[in-house]
């Protein structure tokens, strides 16, 4: 049976997640961490995709993409997972497969839904108890939405450039934002729409990707918990 299309529709971002299989490690060494940075960069450039938002975390890695054409991201993710991939072989002399089957996403309203995954994403190494404080963690695109350094692998979206008039002006107000945290019922709406790969959004929001795109975008209930534990591993 033929995989259902990926859920693109230009213009609206992308939650993207992937992660090593079996839990294992993608990243080794900073020299990894670089060389998969510089892969996005260069897919991104290629399929002309924008990059909002990222977080590199041991074992998995999450974006925060969009793209004006429909295809154009999942192209863009395939040839860096195996580019990555190829060269995490060679370099540290394995064999087979390091991801986790395909990677998980969803779409994502603008406005407040858009804000709330940036922050979800950045707040990542914190949840995960590695750092105090986002800023803390190195590989992540905070340091940038905080005015701390410039990243040309970065796209602000609308959103983010609607929080002030000028950089200082968004970077104090996002910075207020990152510090109010994601509280519970956000953190489960998110891990919740990637996990099923919904439409992350308001209900008119579902409803019109509903009938463009002629499948159902809503978060499904909650049924009997997974024997694998599925729905945990990647709500990072």
């Amino acid at each position: 049976m033929p995989r259902r299309a990926r859920l693109e529709f230009p213009g609206i971002p992308l939650h993207i997640t992937q992660r090593g299989v079996n839990r294992c490690a993608v990243f080794v060494d900073d020299d990894d961490r670089r060389h998969y940075l510089a892969l996005l960069e260069d897919a991104a450039r290629r399929h002309a995709l924008a990059v909002h938002a990222y977080v590199l975390m041991g074992n998995h890695v999450h974006l925060l993409v969009s793209s004006g054409e429909a295809g154009a991201l999942s192209r863009a993710m395939r040839d860096l997972g195996q580019c990555y991939v190829q060269g995490f072989n060679r370099r540290h002399r394995r064999t087979g497969t390091l991801w986790e089957g395909r990677f998980k996403s969803c779409l994502v309203d603008s406005e407040r839904y858009v804000l709330s995954v940036y922050r979800y994403i950045e707040l990542n190494p914190v949840r995960a108890a590695m750092v105090a404080a986002p800023e803390d963690y190195r590989w992540s695109s905070v340091h940038a939405h905080l005015g701390a350094s410039d990243d040309p692998l970065l796209t602000p979206h609308t959103a983010f450039l609607a929080l002030g008039a000028d950089r200082r002006a968004r970077v104090a107000a996002y910075r207020t934002w990152l510090a109010s945290g994601v509280d519970d019922a956000e953190l489960e709406a998110i891990r919740a729409h990637i996990v099923q790969e919904r439409a992350l959004g308001s209900e008119r929001f579902q409803r019109m990707l509903e009938r463009t795109l002629n499948r159902p975008l809503q978060v499904r209930p909650r049924g009997r918990p997974r024997r694998d534990g599925a729905s945990q591993a990647i709500a990072d």
